[in-house]
């Protein structure tokens, strides 16, 4: 058997969460893989020192070399961390270079390389330490970068693919191997390469979806993703009280949830895993006894129609008015990448005849208006709603009941709610609507005390 163990930067991010994490590897008796996140915090600093003088850029790195050395300190014997010491220091002095570039490229595509390039660098002095820490307590761990490993990647900074055809060949040839000899790969998460050679990320939270990209590269029997929560949830517990943890999910459920709100696991980790049917599970490390939540293909339409509900709050709803729409095929195209561009995310799309509809993150609006403008003539009107919220209502098959989304509209209306926009249709398994930030929490709690909570409830124990 083949385990994907990936930890997130909670779970590595302090002296403590090292021990527990190391201790959650050492007991899992299977031939295992693990992938780690930077020490929470690091990838923020990381950026951070990009806008620093060189002379306080220095200063961050010493604090940085020493946050790590202090807990390798704290958690190797002696003659493992006189080993670990200069690599760090290797690691650091690596670092320091690509910072040098940077200040140095001009702008353009050289300089968000290399802004790709320092901002996964905490991955690996994490996966260093990690792999030292396991050494130290008797594992035979070995600390691989995602170059040592063959991930190869896709896209442009900040916003990579994963190659999953090119990184299986990799892993089998590179990683297998290992596990073969009894030995425990520690593998920097976040970030691949490119035909270059040169390190992409994967956008923030990434690292989930490089341990779901390796599962999917090793052929896995089990991706583990190691976090601060024990699963996903019937609702965000800080809005419901009463919300518990789902102790099962499909695929299509938890990908949804994850893009619409559900802070658990990143919302590309699912695809990678579904592809090769390889069961995910979302566990948490500071409650390592807990169930978790278990992901793979199922199907109960004989649940009730609701299983979870997940909001994301702050969005704007941006419409565009052009009476070309129904008429030119393509404009519908240049109108989203125009909205799209520098990877921005939409969370809804609906059209009419002369009208496209599209949900935004409302920090974003002011860029997304302007871009739209340089299209004045094929675009009559831009209007801008701000303050709405987008509830992900999610059920194993509950779109192909009759009359669900009469019932939850009728319970959206009830809670004092006004729908803005609607997109169903697309996915089985989720509705999702726009209400205003001022009635989301409202809508949330009504609708998971109607349809989930009793239901829970009522299940002896």
């Amino acid at each position: 058997m083949i385990k994907v163990m990936k930890f997130g930067g909670t779970s590595v991010g302090s002296v403590d969460a090292m021990l527990r994490t190391a201790d959650i590897i050492k007991r899992e008796p299977a031939s295992k893989v693990v992938v780690v996140s930077a020490m929470s915090g690091v990838t923020n600093g990381l950026i951070g020192i990009l806008r620093e003088s060189e002379h306080k850029a220095d200063a961050s790195l010493r604090q940085l070399a020493q946050r790590h050395l202090e807990t390798a300190r704290a958690t190797m014997g002696e003659a493992e961390f006189a080993g670990y010491a200069p690599l760090l220091q290797q690691r650091v002095d690596e670092l320091r270079d690509r910072l040098r570039a940077y200040h140095q490229a001009p702008r353009g595509h050289e300089k968000k390389v290399l802004y790709d390039t320092v901002s996964s660098w905490g991955e690996r002095l994490s996966s260093l330490t990690m792999a030292h820490i396991l050494r130290s307590q008797g594992c035979d761990a070995v600390a691989m970068t995602s170059e040592e490993a063959g991930i190869v990647a896709t896209g442009s900074p900040g916003n990579g693919t994963a190659d999953l055809y090119s990184t299986s060949v990799n892993l089998k040839a590179r990683v297998l191997p290992l596990l073969g000899r009894g030995r425990t790969p520690v593998i920097t998460g976040f970030y691949g390469i490119d035909a270059t050679g040169r390190p992409l990320t994967f956008g923030r939270g990434g690292s989930d979806y490089s341990g779901s990209v390796v599962g999917n590269g090793l052929d896995a029997d089990m991706i583990e993703i190691w976090t601060d929560v024990d699963g996903f949830m019937t609702a965000d517990p800080r809005v419901v009280a009463n919300a518990i943890t789902l102790e099962e999910m499909d695929y299509n459920e938890a990908a949804e949830l994850a893009y619409f709100g559900a802070k658990v696991l990143h919302p590309r980790t699912i695809e990678p895993a579904r592809k090769k049917c390889v069961q995910v599970w979302v566990r948490n490390t500071f409650n390592p006894e807990g169930k978790g939540t278990k992901i793979h293909k199922i199907r109960s339409p004989a649940m009730n129609m609701l299983r979870s509900v997940a909001v994301k709050r702050d969005l704007s709803i941006v419409k565009v008015y052009s009476g070309e729409i129904a008429y030119q095929p393509g404009l519908i195209s240049k109108l989203l990448d125009s909205i799209t561009a520098n990877g921005l995310t939409t969370y809804a799309v609906s059209t009419s005849l002369s009208t496209l509809a599209v949900v935004v993150p409302q920090e974003h609006v002011a860029e997304v208006v302007e871009r739209l403008k340089e299209l004045k003539d094929e675009v009559e009107k831009v209007h801008v709603k701000e303050g709405v919220s987008l509830v992900c209502a999610v059920g194993d098959g509950m779109l192909g009941s009759c009359g669900v989304s009469a019932k939850v509209f009728a319970t959206v209306a009830e809670a004092g709610a006004n729908v803005e926009l609607i997109s169903e249709g697309a996915s089985d398994v989720a509705l999702n609507f726009v209400v205003s930030n001022e009635r989301a929490v409202a809508v949330v709690k009504l609708l998971h005390e109607r349809y989930i909570g009793e239901r829970y409830e009522a299940v002896p124990e």
